[in-house]
């Protein structure tokens, strides 16, 4: 029941069974959301949702065609039973629901439910304009609480850059902490996205969306400095490889660069120091600074800026610091009295 798993070689993504033989529906599944223009990456994740799902019908003993509203709550079930986090539980089910469709060219049963009644969300107190939603339907999902990520602290972010030992490392980490890169958009970056004249950088971000953000004078220092000391003579052109080994001169790959970061959060107080932590540090830093929501979603990459206001998080520190502020502003402006009458 578990013999199912993905294969990828040559840049070829496929879903195979317990046989040992490609699944030919997953195989075209896969290859449509290629040709949609989704990235390897992306098509890879939808991959292993597939299997997951492959594994679930095996155990329950159900084809997929025959799936019924019951069916999606047992699928809900079984992966509550994994302890799987809300947010990789909804996921599946969309996937769930797309490879239905593909398969059976139907809706999946059980996988919308009723939205009942009108709801006014007001844009704007003041003018009074307001968005009507009226009854519909919507996919189902399970709750996702929205959790809160805080950045790293400055004694954090010190101590992590103080053990890097290496300028390609140092340049990652920089990436993520001055220019809010992502993992994979760290090692899409090409020679030729390194704009010296202007000071900018080409990130190629995700769905293919590209983006142009400033690069800092400290960036293109330690960048210059691993392009003439450590960087392998290569004719690949992305900018960060694999630096020795049998593999030495090729790509780095997404397990490298976690492996950089693995290697210094053994120690305690860099536990929580992965590399959308420090991601979330600069949109934090950025916001803490005075930039703008429009200029810091731009900055980021998002599409929707309801993205960038849950991705930065006002921290009760800063509600304090600001309170603070505002009450010496009235005491000034009231003369408040502070001894008793």
């Amino acid at each position: 029941m578990s013999g199912w798993y993905v294969d990828k070689k040559d840049g070829q993504v496929a879903v195979v069974g317990p046989d040992g033989s490609h699944d030919a529906a997953c195989g075209t599944f896969l290859d449509r959301l290629l040709l949609r223009g989704l990235s390897l990456h992306t098509v890879e994740a939808y991959a292993y949702d597939l299997v997951l799902v492959k594994r679930w019908l095996a155990a329950a003993r159900v084809q997929l065609s025959e799936m019924n509203s019951g069916h999606i709550h047992e699928f809900l079930a079984w992966e509550r039973g994994r302890d799987s986090k809300p947010k990789s539980i909804n996921r599946r089910l969309h996937t769930l629901r797309l490879f239905f469709h593909h398969v059976t060219k139907g809706e999946l049963p059980g996988a919308t439910v009723l939205r009942r009644g009108i709801r006014l969300s007001h844009r704007d107190r003041e003018l009074g304009l307001q968005r009507i939603r009226v009854s519909g339907t919507q996919q189902l999902r399970v709750r996702e609480s929205r959790r809160i990520v805080e950045p790293l602290t400055v004694l954090q972010v010190n101590e992590l850059l103080g053990c890097l030992r290496r300028y390609r490392d140092l340049a990652i980490a920089y990436l993520m902490l001055l220019c809010g890169f992502r993992s994979q958009e760290v090692l899409n970056l090409r020679v030729s996205d390194i704009d010296l004249e202007d000071r900018r950088l080409r990130v190629r971000g995700k769905g293919g969306k590209e983006r142009a953000v400033p690069a800092p004078t400290l960036l293109l220092a330690v960048i210059a400095k691993y392009s003439q000391l450590e960087r392998p003579a290569s004719k690949a052109p992305q900018v960060f490889l694999v630096m020795q080994g049998a593999k030495k001169g090729q790509p780095m790959t997404r397990a490298g660069l976690r492996k950089v970061f693995r290697t210094r959060r053994k120690r305690s107080s860099l536990a929580n120091a992965n590399p959308h932590r420090l991601r979330h540090t600069f949109g934090t830093d950025m916001a803490r600074s005075g930039v703008r929501l429009p200029i810091l979603q731009r900055m980021m990459g998002h599409a929707y800026a309801e993205t960038t206001l849950q991705y930065v998080n006002i921290s009760m520190v800063d509600i304090a610091a600001e309170f603070q502020r505002a009450a010496a502003k009235l005491e000034n402006r009231y003369e408040f009295d502070g001894g008793a009458r």
